[in-house]
């Protein structure tokens, strides 16, 4: 079926809300902000690059002349592992703190400057894929963080500090409210149907009826799509077809399909609009947090802001803010976008 032009909205199993779609907005004028177009960075390395190997950090630490993964504990974390408690400033129960308590880390994917996701090859990216896991491992071990939030923020539209190809981790003393919410959902589809609400949606999506508007593409393991509910223009839902909780689950041959579905989202998202595509990209695992979570269907989340071009982009004010999310493109135009761009990079690497 064609999608629906006609304002309507769309129900996010995941997240348990709904989103506004407008696809008649598209055609109002813009006369708002205007951004930059952005190129790859053009050198190998930056000697005023915090990240890059035997540079100084902001911190005052020197990076050791790495020629592959480099992982060090942010030198301006948002949480520390030791926290006291918050005074109480009031007796109401309305107003209320409690201690937050976590690590947070930085993982530089290669030791050249000018490379990302995009630019990078699958064999380049496994390493990355490797690292992710043995960190999750490894802080999972701990015992007292109860989720681990692996992400990247790329490009300055999104607040990148730096354009060193690098991603976060920050692993927190309880469950952050997006995955507990994702947490919630599934855990309750499971307890209603007996089957896991991700593993039902990918088989909704790989219909005859659906296939069509919103898979971007499929290798021997993951599925990438626009889903259904997307609220950013270009959001791609990166799905495991194998029912699994978080990365240490996944075979040798499953983390080299995952490397080479992140390089393929990447190089499509460049190649859009032939710019540096910004984005937010995190996974979305299991919590470490002691509990049995058969709910927990591993995937990934692309936010990028871009809406019309490579300088304008989606703000999510006024309305989104005030009452619920709102798109203009439908998710299907979108993923139909995603699926006609090329997958050799515009900008090749020399």
């Amino acid at each position: 079926m064609e999608s629906n032009q006609s304002p309507h909205r769309r129900w996010n199993p995941l997240r348990q809300s709904w989103v506004l779609v407008s696809p008649h907005r598209t055609q109002r004028p813009w006369q708002g902000e205007v951004g930059q177009k952005t190129a790859p960075a053009g050198v190998d390395y930056d000697p005023s690059c915090y990240l890059c190997p035997g540079n100084h950090r902001a911190g005052g630490a020197t990076n050791p002349a790495y020629d592959g993964i480099f992982t060090f504990v942010n030198d301006y974390a948002a949480l520390l592992p030791d926290s006291p408690a918050p005074a109480q400033l009031s007796d109401s129960p309305l107003i209320k703190a409690e201690p937050a308590r976590g690590l947070c880390k930085v993982l530089c994917y290669h030791p050249n400057h000018s490379l990302t996701l995009a630019r990078m090859t699958p064999a380049e990216i496994r390493p990355v894929v490797d690292a992710w896991t043995a960190e999750y491992e490894s802080l999972a071990a701990l015992g007292w963080l109860k989720y681990i939030q692996i992400f990247e923020n790329r490009g300055a539209m999104m607040g990148a500090s730096n354009p060193h190809p690098h991603g976060q981790i920050w692993s927190t003393s309880f469950v952050p409210d997006e995955p507990a919410a994702e947490t919630k959902a599934q855990r309750e589809h499971l307890s209603l149907t007996g089957h896991c609400l991700l593993c039902e949606y990918l088989a909704a999506e790989q219909s005859a009826q659906s296939a069509a508007h919103r898979i971007i593409f499929e290798n021997d393991h993951f599925a990438a799509l626009v889903p259904f509910w997307a609220v950013w223009p270009f959001e791609v839902l990166l799905l495991s077809k194998r029912h699994a909780a978080a990365l240490p689950e996944f075979t040798p041959a499953e983390r080299d399909a995952l490397a080479q579905a992140l390089n393929r989202i990447a190089i499509r998202f460049d190649n859009l609009f032939e710019t540096s595509f910004p984005y937010t990209m995190g996974f979305h695992q299991s919590p470490t947090d002691g509990a049995s979570h058969p709910e927990w269907h591993f995937h990934a989340h692309f936010y990028p802001p871009l809406l019309r071009s490579a300088t304008v982009r989606k703000f999510m004010v006024g309305f989104e803010m005030l009452g619920m999310p709102q798109r203009d493109i439908t998710p299907e135009d979108a993923a139909k976008r995603l699926r006609e761009a090329s997958e050799t990079h515009f900008w090749p690497r020399q």
